[in-house]
């Protein structure tokens, strides 16, 4: 097992999870939070089972931060 940040956004339509550190794209979704999780955690499980160690980046995400910019 190894531990993957996982990212997972709000929207007026439910929320909408991907996962940071694969070579590939995942997303999740779901009318709640828990749901999109859940979403997500079965998709990288997929995502890893079909593609085994090679799915996952080697540079590990060390921090994720968020910001917020006016344009």
């Amino acid at each position: 097992m190894r531990p993957l940040k996982v990212i997972i956004e709000r929207h007026t339509d439910g929320f909408i999870a991907y996962p940071l550190g694969l070579r590939g794209v995942v997303i999740g979704q779901g009318e709640t939070y828990d749901e999109a999780l859940r979403d997500v955690t079965s998709a990288i499980e997929f995502f890893r089972d079909t593609f085994g160690e090679e799915a996952f980046d080697e540079n590990e995400v060390m921090e994720v931060c968020t910001t917020e910019v006016t344009l």
